[in-house]
Formats: C-alpha cells, structure tokens, sequence
C-alpha cells in the first residue's frame, strides 16, 4: 500500500479512540480490534482493491464480510469473516473497501486503510 500524507484528524480519532491508553503492540492490537468491531456495520458489501498472497481474492471481487475474525487471527494485522463460495474465509481488511456501508463503517475502514498506509504496524 502507497504511503499516505498525515492526516491530523484521523491521527486524532485514531490515537483517542481505537489505541488510547494502549502501551504496545499487543494493546494497540486489542484496541484496534474492538474499535473495529465496535464501528463495522456486520454484515456488509466489499471489493477487493489490493491482492495479496495470504488471501485468494482477486482486485475487483465482491465480497460478503460477515464479522471480524477472532481476536486471536488479529495480532499483528486486521482480519475480517467472509462469507466465500458456501465457507466463511478470513481475509486482511486492507485488502477491502465497503461497497454501500455506512458513514460509520466506511470512516472505520478507511481509519485502518489509513494505519496501514501510513506505515504503522502492530507488532
């Protein structure tokens, strides 16, 4: 994922409302996990804008994204839950965009595609 410019109000949200109070990349984890689930609108439509390796969608696919995967798979990057050719299928959620969600869940997204993007990480 490209590098993103600094953005003061996402840092903002980001740092008070998905990791505040988190010392560690362990915490930061946990926080973003339910700052995820807390915001995410289950389910919901999404398209594949990035194909990586650890995911066998394709750039443009659609996708049903029914939860977040369990803590545990989201240690060290965000995972979600699709509902994948009659199996559920963890996936990275960088990887997704919402296709039709809501204010709430396209500002999460978008907060974690921001994370990424901007070269952060968990761990």
């Amino acid at each position: 994922m490209d590098r993103v410019d600094k953005d003061e109000e996402r840092e903002y949200r980001i740092t008070m409302e998905a990791i505040v109070d988190c010392y560690g990349p362990a915490e930061q984890a946990m926080g973003w996990y339910y700052y995820l689930e807390d915001r995410l609108s289950f389910p919901f439509k999404a398209r594949c804008v990035e194909e990586r390796l650890v995911s066998p969608l394709r750039e443009g696919e659609e996708v049903e994204v029914v939860s977040m995967a369990d803590e545990d798979d989201c240690e060290s990057e965000m995972f979600v839950v699709l509902a994948w050719t009659g199996r559920r299928l963890g996936v990275p959620l960088v990887q997704l965009v919402g296709v039709e969600v809501d204010e709430v869940t396209e500002e999460a997204i978008g907060d974690w595609h921001y994370w990424m993007g901007r070269g952060y990480q968990l761990c």
